[in-house]
């Protein structure tokens, strides 16, 4: 008996389609290395562009307002007053050693807060006072800053309230302190007055912010437009830092659509939805590190508790949809992720790290066995296990990448950039591939069960 080829059972309108969904999936694959190089490209320059030093010309035409302040921690309105005696307060020298900046945007100038001089664990008001010297002359006088405060502050001159970051009262509501400018009083130049800040610092554990409190990076006092210039170049920087949380979100849903796409045309539907969910997830919350940093839309409290909570749903979806990469999704392994999900938040919520952490080691464990399974019998295991490992290491950074050294953040052109932005930049093009791919996977399930129909 003769076999029959499969090339003379299929149908012509069969391999038609066959042929248009892989030159579709080919089109759409150039297209992600093309996005991809071109968002590099546009990143590259962002962070070249922010890193940048201010213009010394505009530097050296201001004053950088550092050197010793007055401080004295709790809070009384009266503080802002010339008529207050500061003289019994503590000195601070907001100094910073040659070459500072802070560990996570790159922000220059950057000093010690309130916790490390002798405060450790205090949260709340403080105050900073100083005298300062306005030049004399026709120009209006801004100062600028500071860029750098934990958390919120208020400026004062000579009593009179400029403006500030967040809102100061009885239920403090505190945002992201980014570039600002006050503009002194007009008869403000050639006079010395009294520049005072009061500041309000969230609550947060002591081990965890032993550096922190107060003013980090000092304000800067120039002239118009020299102040235009120096606001330019810092909003530069803090875009700069923050260009990549961002960016990634963005292409993140772009490639939640990309999967919802594909999912009626592919043969691991399961996977796709849920790895859209993930991704949804997670460019939630890569995203609102931008928000907070360039906008008063969220507040620091909001921020924090999406921080805690939103991490164990987008872990928890990621481990749902890579067991159904594997050819036999386990219904232990959806039980296993639900659980650790929730024990992770109920161990966050009642402040029991050690549940938080024997939860975060399990998912570890977790992943590890759905990435024997998907090397065993998955499809596409090589790209496949690359994805899920890479993802994994993002997750677990902290269990997996710092026992080895691994820096959390670098600094290329002097910016930061975090090693989780680094990962999501190869996972994000390496997943639209593999989301691609499963198009063809479909197309040769389709194909082996027609031959065997005419067989």
């Amino acid at each position: 008996m003769r076999l029959t080829k499969r090339s003379d059972v299929m149908p012509a309108s069969t391999s038609s389609t066959a042929d248009s969904i892989r030159t579709t999936q080919r089109k759409l694959i150039v297209g992600v290395v093309v996005v991809t190089l071109v968002t590099f490209g546009v990143v590259i320059v962002e962070l070249a562009r922010g890193g940048r030093p201010d213009p010394p010309a505009l530097r050296a035409d201001a004053t950088l307002l550092d050197g010793p302040w007055r401080f004295q921690t709790g809070d009384d309105p009266l503080w802002s007053s010339t008529a207050t005696d500061d003289s019994a307060w503590e000195t601070v020298d907001t100094t910073a050693p040659p070459g500072s900046h802070d560990g996570d945007v790159g922000l220059p100038d950057y000093v010690s807060g309130w916790m490390a001089r002798g405060h450790l664990g205090y949260t709340g008001y403080a105050w900073y006072r100083r005298i300062v010297n306005v030049p004399a002359g026709d120009a209006k006088w801004d100062v600028l800053g500071p860029t750098a405060v934990d958390d919120g502050y208020e400026l004062y001159w000579n009593g009179q309230l400029l403006g500030g970051s967040g809102r100061l009262d009885a239920d403090p509501r505190v945002v992201g302190t980014r570039p600002m400018r006050f503009a002194l009083p007009a008869d403000a130049a050639g006079t010395q007055g009294i520049l005072a800040v009061r500041v309000f610092m969230l609550p947060r554990p002591p081990q965890a912010s032993s550096d922190s409190g107060g003013i980090r990076s000092p304000p800067i006092l120039a002239p118009q437009p020299v102040s235009d210039g120096l606001y330019f170049a810092h909003w530069e920087r803090t875009v700069a830092g923050y260009i990549v949380d961002a960016i990634e979100p963005f292409v993140m849903f772009l490639l939640v659509g990309l999967a919802l796409w594909a999912g009626s045309r592919s043969g691991h539907k399961g996977f796709l939805i849920l790895v859209s969910i993930a991704l949804a997830l997670t460019a939630e919350r890569r995203f609102n590190n931008a928000l907070v940093a360039w906008t008063d839309g969220m507040d620091l409290r909001t921020y924090s508790w999406l921080a805690k909570y939103i991490w164990m749903p987008t872990v928890a979806a990621w481990a749902l949809a890579w067991n159904r990469w594997c050819s036999r999704p386990s219904r232990i392994i959806d039980v296993l992720a639900v659980v650790l999900g929730i024990a992770a938040i109920v161990g966050t919520a009642i402040n029991a790290p050690a549940v938080t952490t024997g939860s975060r080691f399990a998912f570890v464990a977790l992943f590890a066995f759905i990435g024997v399974c998907i090397i065993r019998s998955g499809p596409m295991r090589i790209l496949s296990t690359l994805v899920l490992v890479l993802i994994v290491l993002t997750l677990f950074s902290g269990e997996l990448l710092d026992p080895i050294g691994v820096p959390g953040i670098w600094f290329p052109f002097n910016v930061g950039v975090s090693r989780t932005q680094y990962l999501y930049a190869i996972i994000i093009p390496l997943l639209a591939v593999l989301i691609l791919r499963t198009l063809d996977q479909t197309t040769t399930a389709s194909e082996d069960r027609r031959l065997a129909n005419s067989i």
